[in-house]
């Protein structure tokens, strides 16, 4: 390996989506503008959630968890690009970019575990509607995201802890908008065996079994729906599970988009359904969840007339 190769890089540079100047101010204006969005739809949906004592269900304790993931996923790549924007760099330190990649790791399979726990919830709803305060009791559904909690964040230790053990020469650019662990290690000089076989074996489980638990929870339910069909009980089961089948088509379609093809270059294609996933997915889900939920709608509107009536009241 020749000299140059051997120097250890201290940063990494993130090339944006375009990698072109005169396209990074489009892109600003749409990251800072879809950031905001994600934070306030996502608050509002948090708060209207803890102040309507109507929605202190199961179902909701698992939405407000989710929203207040997709604050954080977003919170974790997106910041850093607005201020490397700003201050016209294109730099992130290794430890900036090891933590960028542990917390990515953290959220992205919390949202995927959290919609399997959703999927279940939908199950029982519907397939068991008169155990369902039984079956989903709050100690369970607390437990449930606890358990996702321990179990993302050893994922992420892992995987973390064996990319700090790998060298990094002299190439360190990188064509995203922040440190993806795929296309990291695919600029190391040391030998990355260990690291793709756990992505492949680890990886692929904690990807694999949420998203096998919402598929055998549709399919029950779906075979319940059959059983004796009838338009009142179709659309019982579209209002129930519409807004989350949704969410589900986009984060899923856009991961296996990415992850699951034949190993190639990380192409601009991948960047940006990755880009997808992290910043369009968690915008959206306020708006599927609220818009086709008229308990969510009832509750913000009476969240949004509170705080306009105590506006003027202390104007």
């Amino acid at each position: 390996m020749g000299g140059d190769n051997e120097t250890m890089v201290a940063e990494f540079l993130l090339l944006g989506l375009s990698g072109k100047s005169d396209q990074e101010e489009i892109v600003f204006g749409l990251f800072l503008g879809m950031y905001m969005v994600t934070i306030s739809g996502n608050l509002l949906i948090i708060l209207a959630i803890c102040c309507d004592p109507h929605l202190h269900t199961p179902m909701y304790f698992f939405l407000a968890n989710l929203s207040s993931v997709d604050i954080c996923f977003s919170s974790v790549t997106i910041p850093k690009a607005l201020v490397n924007h700003v201050l016209g760099s294109k730099s992130i330190s290794y430890m900036e970019c090891m933590t960028q990649i542990y917390f990515f790791i953290i959220f992205i399979n919390m949202d995927g575990f959290l919609l399997s726990v959703m999927a279940y919830d939908r199950y029982v709803a519907i397939c068991h509607p008169l155990h369902y305060t039984l079956m989903m009791r709050p100690r369970l559904c607390v437990l449930l995201v606890v358990l996702s909690w321990v179990i993302t964040n050893l994922h992420a230790l892992l995987h973390t802890l064996l990319m700090v053990r790998l060298t990094f020469c002299s190439h360190n650019a990188v064509r995203h908008f922040f440190c993806d662990p795929y296309p990291i290690l695919k600029l190391s000089c040391s030998d990355t065996f260990i690291n793709d076989l756990t992505a492949f074996t680890v990886g692929g489980l904690t990807s694999i079994t949420p998203f096998t638990c919402i598929t055998v929870s549709y399919a029950y339910i779906l075979s319940n729906v059959l059983k004796s069909p009838s338009i009142q009980r179709i659309r019982k089961a579209l209002s129930t599970c519409g807004s989350h089948f949704t969410v589900v088509c986009l984060f899923y379609g856009a991961i296996l988009g990415v992850y699951m093809h034949p190993s190639s270059p990380y192409s601009i294609q991948d960047t940006v359904a990755t880009a997808f996933f992290t910043v369009v997915t968690p915008m959206v889900n306020p708006f599927i969840y609220s818009l086709r939920n008229h308990d969510v709608k009832g509750a913000l509107r009476k969240l949004i007339f509170r705080r306009l009536i105590s506006s003027k009241f202390y104007s």
